[in-house]
């Protein structure tokens, strides 16, 4: 089996060439595979952050994109997000190039009761992301 994650989350974008460019400048993400979906938009693109992956696309009247929509289109609620270990070393950084990269502050970084440092924000569609170095695999239940 991968030692990749198995679980990747999926996120639907207004604008998901823009968001493919502001992730991966405000967060870090990599691009892996971006496929166009003909129209402007994008039908699905892969990006990656260490063994950990998302994927996102453009709004689309098929199927599955009639599934879901963006926060924005909810009033900016999310009904899951995602959570993404990184180094403590790395969370006072991380934190300050995703406000520079325009980021709106949800909670900002503090130290956690049950250990590291976590910031949570929200992207220019109003997706919550969560960045933390506590690490729960590291945790024996």
């Amino acid at each position: 089996m991968s030692a990749n994650s198995r679980i990747i989350p999926t996120m639907k974008y207004k604008n998901a060439t823009a968001a493919v460019d502001w992730l991966s400048l405000a967060f870090g993400f990599n691009k892996k595979a971006v496929f166009p979906d003909g129209n402007g938009g994008i039908a699905h693109a892969q990006l990656t952050y260490g063994s950990g992956m998302i994927m996102i696309s453009s709004e689309s009247d098929t199927p599955y994109g009639r599934l879901m929509t963006v926060p924005k289109d909810l009033d900016n609620m999310n009904t899951q997000s995602a959570n993404i270990i990184l180094d403590d070393s790395l969370m006072k950084s991380h934190y300050e190039n995703a406000i520079r990269a325009g980021a709106k502050v949800a909670l900002p970084l503090e130290a956690q009761s049950y250990g590291g440092h976590a910031y949570s924000v929200f992207d220019p569609e109003g997706h919550l992301w969560n960045f933390g170095s506590y690490d729960p695999w590291a945790e024996e239940l």
